[in-house]
């Protein structure tokens, strides 16, 4: 007996140790638990998952797997010899896609709305004259970003569906006297598409640099940076590139590069200071800095989405948009829709059509969401409750997504509730 409450001494000093870690343990997580006020989401302990839809909207357009494969590769640092050298190959993409020699030549880690913001906040200072052409969303967002960096704005006003002609833009120059002058190629909320044939030009001998938004035509409209004499170009990666948001192709032209090099002032922004970005992509010829930590697997889908425009050409692009945007009209038409741009000013990518009288727009684009799993838009801006918006973009831009877009809109247009109003 003597020896068996030894034993049972002996095994209750081993285990002591254990116990007193365990209940030690248990009041730590019942500390640590008793603090915490916000508890874990259920919503992220569920596996994620996304619908298939079909992106016929004015943006963002459908990846093809090649390039969500490219966006899929494990990371690289960003200093890393290969990620430097896919950037170099994006330049040299974007110089094909601009049609321009440009060695100032990028992609901001951004969208496009962050190249136009880019844009203007280093080729303006502080009481710099900026004209803006506004016919749409995109020309009125470029004169809220202009004043807001304290330049004397003026604006040139065309209805919704319109566009400029040259003596519009002669007529404000020479009233304004602007340094830079400001226009969208691509309008996608209105969808219009701008000419520009002898707009550098007659910039340039009014001393203004032209800074032109191409964000929705790119690859889906000719656009000749170089032999157009446009000063500065940018663009977005979500559209007729197909790649993911959150890269912006964009150019400058040495008379540009001069005017930011002869600044009184730094650019309001570190992020967007070109003089940094510049050297971190290789434009400058000294030797490439830390500026930020760049979204690397954006520009593997940026690089590989450049690769497949050049592939297949630009000029053959060109015309596989009109193309496909010719046979949508003609199939809105037959539908008894009215488009709502002249076809000389038809953008090929983004197609508007006016609301058919008595619906309701967003009955229209809920119906081919919920019953067609595809997606269109309604109006944008200065167009919104006026047009319906298609978009035919990149690897979007198909015979077949015409014929499937115009089959959805009919059974829309027959099941839809008219407006008793």
């Amino acid at each position: 007996m003597h020896c068996a409450a030894a034993l049972g001494a002996a095994q209750a000093a081993s285990t002591a140790p254990l116990l007193r870690a365990r209940l030690l343990g248990m009041a730590r997580r019942t500390m640590a638990t008793s603090l915490l006020r916000v508890p874990p989401p259920q919503g992220l302990l569920r596996p994620l998952a996304m619908p298939e839809r079909l992106l016929l909207g004015p943006g963002p357009s459908n990846v093809p797997p090649r390039i969500l494969a490219a966006g899929s590769q494990q990371l690289l640092g960003h200093m890393h010899p290969e990620v430097l050298q896919v950037m170099d190959e994006i330049k040299a993409g974007i110089q094909y896609a601009f049609q321009t020699q440009n060695w100032l030549t990028l992609a901001i880690s951004g969208t496009g709305h962050c190249a136009m913001e880019a844009a203007l906040l280093n080729l303006l200072e502080h009481g710099d004259t900026a004209l803006v052409a506004i016919n749409g969303i995109w020309g009125q967002r470029a004169a809220d970003i202009a004043r807001r960096l304290g330049a004397n704005v003026h604006e040139l006003l065309k209805p919704p569906g319109e566009y400029f002609a040259l003596w519009d833009i002669e007529e404000g120059l020479a009233q304004h006297k602007p340094s830079v002058f400001f226009i969208t190629h691509g309008e996608s909320s209105t969808g219009v598409l701008q000419p520009l044939e002898g707009l550098g030009k007659l910039c340039h001998r009014h001393g203004c640099l032209l800074l032109v938004d191409a964000v929705a035509s790119l690859g889906g409209a000719p656009i000749f940076m170089d032999q157009q004499e446009i000063d500065v170009l940018y663009s977005g990666s979500q559209k007729v590139l197909n790649a993911p948001p959150g890269s912006a192709p964009i150019s400058f032209s040495e008379q540009a590069r001069e005017k930011m090099l002869r600044r009184k002032t730094k650019p309001q922004s570190f992020y967007l200071d070109m003089g940094w970005l510049a050297n971190y992509w290789g434009c400058d010829g000294e030797p490439r800095r830390y500026h930020h930590t760049a979204p690397i697997n954006s520009f593997f889908s940026l690089r590989e989405g450049l690769a497949m425009l050049v592939e297949l050409g630009l000029e053959s692009s060109w015309e596989r948009h009109q193309a496909n945007c010719a046979q949508l009209c003609q199939g809105l038409r037959d539908l008894g829709l009215e488009l709502f741009v002249k076809e000389e000013a038809r953008l090929p990518t983004i197609t508007t059509v006016k609301v058919p009288e008595g619906y309701d727009w967003k009955e229209i684009t809920a119906f081919l969401m919920d019953n067609h799993a595809i997606e269109i838009a309604g109006g944008l801006g200065p167009s919104v409750g006026k047009v319906l918006r298609i978009g035919l973009m990149g690897c979007n831009s198909t015979s077949g997504n015409v014929d499937r877009v115009l089959h959805a809109l009919r059974d829309a247009l027959a099941c839809c509730r008219r407006s008793r109003l």
